[in-house]
């Protein structure tokens, strides 16, 4: 037998699932061939490492530590559903009285504060005699 046909069917002859006849064939060789010896056992070797990494050791409290943790987030997202239905309700109703207050208090500062009662018509009697320009033009006086 070659060697490379032995590095192809190396991986079946260690797992043993090869026919009888060659895997005699394999074994005659690796006994007659010192390369594919080595060969073979670092494949050996290296199947071994794989095989035991394939299955993890298993830790004893690891599920009820996942249980608990699934237990606990179960909780927070019902807590995070109670949370929203409030939050939606009130932070609409607060927006909509914080701006009507914003209304109505820019209204109240538009109004003239100091207007009121006989103040006020005093005021307008002497608005004609501080604006000269509605009385008489600077013109019509020269004209005249």
């Amino acid at each position: 037998m070659e060697c490379k046909a032995l590095h192809k069917k190396i991986i079946f002859f260690l797992d043993g699932e090869l026919p009888a006849a060659e895997m005699e064939q394999i074994k005659k060789h690796l006994s007659e061939c010192s390369e594919c010896a080595a060969f073979a056992e670092e494949m050996r070797k290296t199947l071994e490492v794989l095989a035991s990494e394939k299955t993890p050791e298993v830790n004893p409290f690891f599920y009820t530590r996942l249980k608990a943790k699934m237990e606990n987030q179960a909780s927070v997202q019902r807590e995070r559903l109670k949370k929203p239905i409030l939050a939606k309700a009130l932070q609409p109703a607060f927006f909509t009285l914080l701006l009507l207050a914003g209304i109505y208090t820019g209204i109240k500062i538009g109004q003239p504060a100091g207007n009121t009662g006989s103040a006020y018509y005093q005021e307008q009697e002497m608005v004609p005699y501080l604006n000269e320009m509605e009385t008489e033009t600077i013109e019509v006086f020269l004209m005249e």
